[in-house]
This record gives C-alpha cells, sequence and structure tokens, in this order.
C-alpha cells in the first residue's frame, strides 16, 4: 500500500515524471504547385516562410536557426542559407511556382529572392509590403529653455 501512494504522489518539482511524451503529427500538404514566399527581413535577422494558396504554413526557416548568431544573422550570407533552406524544404511538397512578399529594410532582401529562384523555384512575381508612414507619428512638442 505504501508502494502505491509513492507512485501516485507527484515528484518534488511538483510535476509528475512521464517516460516520453509523443509530439504532435505533421499534416502531410500532399503536392502544392504554387506557393507564396513571405521575407521579413531586418537589419538584425531574417525570417523567410513558405505557404500554399490558402495561407497554411509548408516551409519556414531564420538566420538563428541555421547557425548565425549575433549581428551576423543580419548579413546577406545568412539570408541566402536562410532562403534556400526554406526552399529545398518546400521543394519536397512540390512547390514549382511562387509569388514573393518582402518586408523590411534589411540587407539580404535581394540575396534571399536570388536564392529561391536558384534552388528552382520559378518566382511569378516580387512585391515589397514594407509599411511606410503617410504622414508619420506626431513630432514632439517644442524644448522651452
Amino acid at each position: 500500500m505504501t508502494e502505491e501512494k509513492k507512485q501516485q504522489q507527484p515528484a518534488a518539482d511538483g510535476y509528475k515524471k512521464t517516460e516520453h511524451k509523443p509530439q504532435a503529427k505533421r499534416r502531410h500538404h500532399g503536392t502544392v504547385a504554387f506557393a507564396k514566399v513571405y521575407i521579413n527581413c531586418s537589419f538584425n535577422n531574417t525570417i523567410v516562410t513558405i505557404t500554399d494558396e490558402k495561407g497554411n504554413v509548408i516551409a519556414w526557416s531564420t538566420s538563428g536557426a541555421n547557425g548565425f548568431r549575433g549581428t551576423k544573422k543580419g548579413t546577406p550570407f545568412a539570408a541566402q542559407i536562410t532562403s534556400s533552406k526554406a526552399a529545398s524544404r518546400a521543394l519536397e511538397y512540390g512547390v514549382k511556382q511562387a509569388v514573393v512578399f518582402v518586408t523590411g529594410p534589411g540587407n539580404g532582401r535581394e540575396t534571399a529572392i536570388r536564392a529561391i529562384a536558384s534552388s528552382g523555384i520559378h518566382v511569378i512575381s516580387i512585391k515589397d509590403t514594407t509599411p511606410i508612414p503617410h504622414n508619420g507619428c506626431r513630432p514632439p512638442k517644442p524644448r522651452r529653455v
């Protein structure tokens, strides 16, 4: 009876010890011929997301996930490696054509698009979706000295 109570009590850190939690099953998109590529290129990082026409994510990659750290994440070379990795994952789903949406003022914008085109995906169009302020923020009030 004391052995049964020991098994039911939680561990010292408050959580029950479980052996292995099964991971969530990945969705199989089948073959996707047409995709949308979203490139978010800031000064510090590059994020590439490839979706199908409905917006379901097929593949993604970031500079940090590819081993770049610190200021190296914002370089054009990091953007090239990042977009080629995401494109190679998308090619497994059969992506042949893509529309590219680029956002942000970063260094690797053109390099990322070139890497997607050289990986075998035919780029149909490129659209810059960087938000531009029409009138901007309200300026600070004048300084009184």
